[in-house]
């Protein structure tokens, strides 16, 4: 991959989409445009930020509206080509049973890209021993990290965190975050970063979404977004 920075670029554009689970409207006639670059989703909890995090990587289709990615909209893309480049971390670790790097090979194989397993684990603040580690007997820092590696090993455009430090002590946190910060300066990839904490966003992200009731208050510079 290569460091190459394009802030100006719209990933993501979103028109009037809604999204219902049950008789609840999570999501309600939702514009917005997300740019290249870091972008953090915040809202109160139940405002509907991590439903929009899942509709960005088509792992659910909004009820109404649209969503383009790239320009293109999001149903002219294959579910699991879309997935490989827009490539979403959930809030708990979900890996499989096994090694680490049996979980990277896992990842790389479904995106036809060939692993270095020792170079995804750094990018991800793991050193390369962590390999041959049983993932059920790391930590649940480590257990984030390893998930950040297997998106990772897949060479994704565009990262979607959803709440990455919330089951974190404050050290682990602080680690994370400054492994996302290297991200940034290291590879061409943009991060979507779904979190609760208003002074997360402005230590990750340069642009804001918030969403308030499943509506959006303010989309733009961070700190036009969250004042």
């Amino acid at each position: 991959m290569r460091a190459v920075r394009d802030h100006g670029a719209v990933l993501f554009e979103l028109a009037d989409v809604s999204f219902s689970r049950g008789d609840r409207l999570i999501l309600d006639a939702v514009s917005a445009e997300i740019r290249a670059g870091a972008t953090a989703i915040v809202g109160p909890s139940g405002s509907g930020k991590s439903t929009l995090l899942r509709l960005l990587n088509r792992l659910a289709d909004p009820d109404g509206g649209t969503i383009a990615y790239r320009g293109r909209p999001l149903t002219e893309y294959d579910p699991l080509a879309l997935r490989r480049e827009v490539s979403l971390v959930p809030q708990l670790p979900a890996l499989l049973a096994g090694t680490v790097e049996s979980n990277l090979r896992y990842a790389a194989g479904l995106a036809a890209k060939q692993l270095d397993a020792g170079r995804v684990l750094g990018l991800a603040g793991l050193d390369p021993s962590f390999a041959e580690r049983d993932v059920a007997k790391l930590s649940v820092g480590e257990q984030q990290r390893a998930m950040l590696a297997r998106a990772l090993a897949q060479e994704p455009r565009v990262l979607l965190l959803d709440e990455p430090t919330s089951a974190l002590d404050h050290a682990a946190r602080d680690a994370i975050e400054a492994t996302l910060a290297e991200l940034r300066r290291r590879l061409d990839i943009s991060l979507v970063v779904v979190s609760h904490d208003p002074e997360q966003a402005r230590r990750l992200a340069g642009r804001a979404l918030r969403l308030q009731e499943g509506r959006v208050a303010a989309c733009g510079p961070l700190e036009e977004a969250l004042a």
